[in-house]
Order: C-alpha cells, then sequence, then structure tokens
C-alpha cells in the first residue's frame, strides 16, 4: 500500500517514522516548508516515552507530490481538513481512499467534497480516532507524548481489504482497533475532549486542572451535557480506553466517584509512560494548551467542540454550558481573556446557575 500522510506535524510524523521503519512505502508531506525541508536534510529526530529515535523519511513539499495516490492519510489540525483534501484532488485515482486520521468531526465534510468533484463519497473515506499523542517541537522534531491505540473503522461499516491492510501497516506504531461504528468512535472522542477543552483554560499540567476534584467536577459536567448532545442525535456513543459513556451519566454521588475515577484513569493513560528523570517534556498540556501557549495560534476548538454545539443547537439539545466554554477559549486565542483558574471559578458559578452541578 503506497500511504501519503498530509500534515506530517506529531500524529502524522509519528505514524509516518515507525510505517516507515516498518519497511511501508510512506510519503510525509506538509504545507510548513521548513519542517519539509528539515526532514529532507536531516531526517525526523523523536524524543519522548519512547526514547530518543533518529528516522530517514521520505518527505516531500505538497506541489512534489504526484499521483494517482492510494492512501491519503489527512492528519492535519481539524480546520485544515477541506485544504488538505483540496490540495491532493488533481491526484486522485479510481482507488484513491482518504482517511480523516485527526481530531474533529471531518469525516462528512470530506464525504461532501468527493461528491461535490464527482468523486464518490462515503465508499472513498475511512475515519479513525489517533489516542497517542506528540508534539511537532521544531522542523524536524516531534516529542513523543504518551502512548494510545488507534481505532480505523471504513464510513461505511464494512471490513474491507484496504482497511486490514492499513491497520497491519499502522500496527508498526501502535495497536489498531477496527471498529464496525467508526462515527460513533469519533463522537465519543469528542464528547470526551470536552472535558480537554476545559483543561486548556488554564496554564497548568492536567494534574493541578483534571487532577483535582473541584475542577474535575466542572469538567464532569461538560462531559455530560455533550454526552446528551450526542444522545440528542442519535448517536451510539462508543466507549473507548480513555473514556466510558456509561460514567457520565451520574445521578447519585456514588454515580459521580465513578465518573471521577473515569477522569484519574484517563490522566494515568496519559502520564504512565512519561518518565521525568529520564525526558523533561516540553509538552505539559493538550494539544490546545500546545497551540494556544506555545505555537501561538488558534487551535482546533472551533471545528471540532463548535461543531459538537452545531450539531447539538440543530437537534434541540441544551448545549449553553458547552458553549460557554468554547467562548471562553475563543477569548484567549483572540486575547481578550487570561489563562488562569479564575477561569475555572466563573465556570463553576456558571454551572451551578444551570443548576448542572454533579451530584
Amino acid at each position: 500500500m503506497r500511504i501519503t500522510i498530509v500534515g506530517s506535524g506529531a500524529i502524522g510524523g509519528l505514524a509516518g517514522a515507525w510505517m516507515t521503519q516498518a519497511g511501508h512505502d510512506v510519503t510525509l508531506t506538509d504545507r510548513w516548508a521548513e519542517h519539509i525541508d528539515a526532514l529532507k536534510a536531516h531526517g525526523l529526530t523523536v524524543d519522548g516515552v519512547r526514547g530518543n529515535h533518529h528516522f530517514q523519511v521520505r518527505a516531500v513539499h505538497p506541489h512534489e507530490l504526484s499521483g494517482p495516490l492510494e492512501c491519503v492519510m489527512i492528519a492535519t489540525k481539524s480546520q485544515h481538513s477541506l485544504d488538505a483534501l483540496e490540495s491532493v484532488l488533481p491526484l486522485f485515482g479510481p482507488d484513491t481512499f482518504v482517511v480523516s486520521f485527526q481530531n474533529g468531526f471531518n469525516e462528512p465534510d470530506l464525504i461532501a467534497r468527493l461528491e461535490a468533484a464527482g468523486l464518490g463519497g462515503a465508499e472513498r473515506v475511512m475515519g479513525s480516532i489517533p489516542n497517542y499523542g506528540g508534539a511537532l517541537v521544531d522542523p524536524g522534531h516531534i516529542e513523543f507524548v504518551h502512548e494510545g491505540p488507534i481505532q480505523l473503522g471504513e464510513m461505511t461499516g464494512v471490513r474491507s481489504p484496504r482497511l486490514l491492510e492499513l491497520a497491519r501497516c499502522l500496527e508498526a506504531l501502535t495497536e489498531v482497533q477496527l471498529s464496525d461504528n467508526i462515527w460513533g468512535q469519533i463522537w465519543a472522542k469528542e464528547v470526551y475532549s470536552a472535558q480537554v477543552v476545559f483543561s486548556a483554560l488554564v496554564n497548568a499540567p492536567v494534574t493541578d486542572s483534571l487532577g483535582v476534584e473541584r475542577y474535575a467536577r466542572i469538567a464532569g459536567a461538560v462531559v455530560r451535557e455533550a454526552l446528551e448532545i450526542a444522545e440528542a442525535n442519535g448517536i451510539q456513543v462508543e466507549a473507548f480506553d480513555f473514556f466510558d459513556p456509561a460514567n457520565y451519566k451520574p445521578s447519585t454521588p456514588e454515580d459521580t466517584q465513578k465518573l471521577l475515577a473515569n477522569i484519574h484513569h484517563a490522566i494515568w493513560l496519559l502520564k504512565k509512560d512519561q518518565k521525568p528523570q529520564t525526558h523533561a517534556f516540553k509538552k505539559k498540556g493538550s494539544g490546545i494548551w500546545w497551540d494556544i501557549v506555545y505555537r501561538n495560534r488558534p487551535s482546533e476548538v472551533r471545528s471540532s467542540n463548535g461543531k459538537l454545539i452545531d450539531f447539538g443547537q440543530q437537534a434541540g439539545a441544551d448545549t449553553r454550558l458547552n458553549a460557554r466554554l468554547c467562548e471562553m477559549i475563543y477569548e484567549i486565542e483572540d486575547g481578550r481573556r487570561e489563562l488562569g483558574f479564575h477561569n475555572y471559578d466563573e465556570l463553576e458559578t456558571y454551572v451551578n446557575s444551570l443548576g448542572k452541578a454533579l451530584p
């Protein structure tokens, strides 16, 4: 299988590096020219949870790609998905297919664009959830921050030969879990991610935000509302390593303890492979935090959690808490609000005013 990864940052770059090392046919491309230049000249340096590695990879600038392409893995930030697809549409052949290898509700937009171009639709698209994490620190340098499996599935729900082949390729990096309901998995990740957005309101490690019960309770209320949005849309939300939706419908104090235990388990999964004594991690928070604090650029909240709110409003669900959380993030990105624990105080007051505090 010939794999082209469009967006060669942390998620795409790590997958490309380990698949290349295993002998698979992988080409990395990215619109950040300095990063591609560094990959061409020096290869890819990876540090973090798996120690120090160096990979020789095939990297090209977008204009250097040639078709027809086979497997196109889009691993950009969610807000750049359609631009990434647009850049490779002229290189499509009869067997080209696209994998959304990123956060967000991107698959319907990709399908719609393919349909508009007369290139098919859902039968051309796979969805995925990469649950490992990293950070593109500098051109040619990625930090591997935490381990995690990949959920992968056809948007049509079939177990196709190409799905099985791509899964075998990705297993060079990590465990691949095949899904017959990848749309439900994607919703699960976005519902879970509401608490990740919450953690980005402060410039602090996740242990000091979600790891504190008072703040975890606020985050739990946000996720509970997000889950109600999914249910209002008729989505069968699937459990995965970091998140079990059954734990986010508390009606008693005992139920709330299960929710809090789920949050603590997720933190443990994020941190269990990190060895601070051997590597000083630069990425101490979420990808949203990384974009805001380290990269000084807009996060993908508008195109991921913002779409969650859109789905909720279309279904007539209550979205007030998630909408307020997202608005606070937008204010931070626009320079109208400071990061800090005062944001938690404000959101807690709002949770209580809505009657949405956990039991």
